[in-house]
């Protein structure tokens, strides 16, 4: 039964985060996994973003295809 005597650690968390807040950290970076799981979210997110530009370029341009005159 180590759920019932586990120490209580609500109290540290909430210190640890109201501190971190208090300096003007984002939530979602405050984390000790944050930037594991922030930064291929950032890298996926702008690159689809920035392949999605290009593509509107090029198909404004008339060209239907990535690379190339077609």
């Amino acid at each position: 039964m180590g759920m019932v005597d586990a120490p209580n650690k609500v109290p540290q968390h909430q210190k640890f985060y109201q501190q971190a807040y208090n300096q003007h950290v984002r939530l979602w970076r405050i984390g000790t996994r944050s930037n594991v799981l922030f930064l291929p979210y950032q890298a996926l997110l702008w690159g689809t973003f920035g392949a999605s530009l290009y593509m509107m370029g090029r198909k404004v341009m008339g060209h239907n295809t990535w690379f190339g005159k077609d």
